[in-house]
């Protein structure tokens, strides 16, 4: 079974929560792991987003979902952790070229912004959507090899 990790702060809880619960209950094969928050009070979502990316990084999970109000701040704080390449979506079209073209592992999601329907619909597409390779690896490569 693969494994995801989901993270946000009290901006993206609902969400956050919309999402995991689709993935328990549903027809996912996908364990999932949640490192919080776990409500809506005011938090930083520096702590969640860094623990989400440290589960990635060192192959805890094979990939990671973060939330806060804008998708910007999770997404930043995770693309510092060597090996992200986490990928604001705010579309189920955006998720795919996520996967398929760069390759991504994380997938941030702008809470305040998408329904709950829509962040479902949305990660569904991240998680079912293989890297295509090919003419990407070298991108890819090239992403890793930073600044």
């Amino acid at each position: 079974m693969r494994t995801v990790v989901l993270a946000s702060d009290h901006a993206g809880f609902k969400i956050k929560e919309a999402v995991r619960k689709a993935l328990i209950e549903g027809k996912s094969s996908w364990k999932v792991l949640d490192v919080g928050s776990y409500t809506e009070e005011t938090t930083d979502y520096p702590i969640f987003a860094k623990k989400a990316a440290e589960m990635v990084q060192k192959r805890q999970a094979e990939l990671g979902i973060v939330v806060c109000g804008t998708g910007n701040g999770v997404a930043i704080v995770s693309n510092k952790c060597k090996g992200i390449r986490c990928a604001l979506a705010w579309n189920k079209e955006l998720a795919r070229l996520a996967r398929a073209h760069n390759d991504a592992n994380m997938l941030a999601l702008p809470g305040r912004f998408i329904t709950e329907e829509e962040a479902i619909e949305i990660v569904d597409q991240f998680l079912d959507t293989p890297f295509e390779g090919g003419r990407h690896e070298r991108r890819v490569s090239m992403i890793e090899s930073g600044c």
